[in-house]
């Protein structure tokens, strides 16, 4: 009889047992194929809802931030709006029912800046607490415009309000930065400020060499009246030109600085103490205290102490207001600089026209 045929693998003893002792199961049914794929394909796709559950957790977060700083901004717009619009931050603590505002002129005098002045003493007027106001100035001066709206605004501060301001020189008030200091009550500039510079100043490129003799450009330009275009950015002004731009435009800008100069310091100047001083000259602070431009040299804390003896006050918080930071500002951080090459119409026109200035030429 043949022995019946056995085609299943056999186990072997590690131990090098004898072949007739074949161990347990050799008589069982052959095992079926699991019906899941092999472990290696198994471990592919859980990977994959791995990335699917990362990406979503991502997503998540990132809503989240948003959120966060969405929350963020309003907290920032409802704080700022309790001062006509503007935050404010405490200089010298002091008792909140009797308050000292500090007005900031910063950077060059343009209507953005005239903006932010109206904005500051609007501030100042609609708080009761406030009992006089510092306007502390660091600039060179600007347009005749926005130095001249400055100026009213400070004069009509003091003349409605009937409340104590003094102007602080910090670094440097010249030029319209005098001319909107000399609005206030009392002058008073740090040991090292520069100051003066009374006087206007116009000036415009002439491209006319550049345009035809380097580049081959010929402008052309078509007016009636025979003065339109003085002056001309593309050719080189006549001496009737030139006469005429001084008759109309920088003798009456001059005459006007020279005015409110009087009227700003007439309790110390004469007319003719002021028409002497107003050449141009720039002086620093000791300097401009000895030809009575200023009244005092000092620093913060002075300017502080004149506002409360005029105010007849002991004790003030000093406070000064900074625009509300808005959700906007916290999402687009652009950078103000202007590249040449991203010049438009209205920067090429900014550039060839001339302006009249209360601007220190040096700056």
């Amino acid at each position: 009889m043949d022995l019946e045929r056995n085609d299943y693998p056999q186990s072997h003893s590690p131990s090098g047992g004898s072949q007739g002792d074949l161990g347990p199961g050799i008589g069982e049914p052959p095992r079926s194929i699991p019906p899941y794929p092999p472990p290696q394909e198994r471990r592919r796709r859980f990977s994959g809802w791995r990335v699917f559950w990362g990406i979503l957790f991502g997503l998540s977060v990132l809503a989240n931030i948003g959120l966060f700083l969405l929350l963020l901004g309003t907290v920032f717009v409802f704080a700022g709006a309790g001062a006509g619009g503007y935050g404010t931050t405490v200089l010298r603590e002091g008792p909140r029912a009797s308050r000292i505002a500090v007005v900031n002129i910063d950077g060059i005098i343009d209507e953005s800046q005239a903006d932010e002045v109206y904005r500051q003493l609007k501030a100042a007027r609609e708080d009761a607490a406030v009992k006089g106001i510092i306007v502390r100035v660091n600039s060179p001066g600007g347009t005749i415009s926005a130095s001249d709206r400055i100026y009213r605004q400070i004069r009509d501060f003091r003349e409605k309000e009937s409340r104590p301001t003094v102007a602080f020189m910090q670094g440097m008030a010249a030029s319209g930065g005098y001319y909107a200091s000399v609005a206030c009550e009392e002058i008073i500039a740090e040991p090292t400020a520069i100051t003066g510079s009374i006087g206007v100043v116009m000036s415009h490129f002439v491209f006319q060499d550049l345009l035809e003799n380097k580049l081959g450009i010929q402008p052309v330009f078509l007016t009636k009246g025979q003065k339109k275009d003085w002056p001309s950015s593309f050719r080189k002004p006549t001496d009737e030109e030139l006469s005429y731009i001084d008759d109309r435009l920088l003798e009456p800008a001059y005459q006007r600085f020279v005015g409110v100069v009087k009227e700003g310091r007439r309790q110390v100047l004469s007319e003719a103490e002021v028409m002497k001083l107003a050449d141009g000259s720039i002086f620093v602070a000791p300097e401009a205290q000895a030809v009575e431009l200023i009244d005092k040299t000092g620093y913060l804390d002075d300017a502080i102490a004149m506002v409360k003896d005029r105010a007849g006050i002991d004790k003030a918080q000093v406070i000064e207001y900074r625009k509300p930071l808005s959700f906007l500002d916290l999402l687009t951080a652009r950078s103000k600089k202007t590249s040449l090459l991203q010049l438009d119409r209205i920067k090429l026109f900014e550039l060839c026209t001339p302006q009249v200035l209360y601007l220190w030429n040096a700056y």
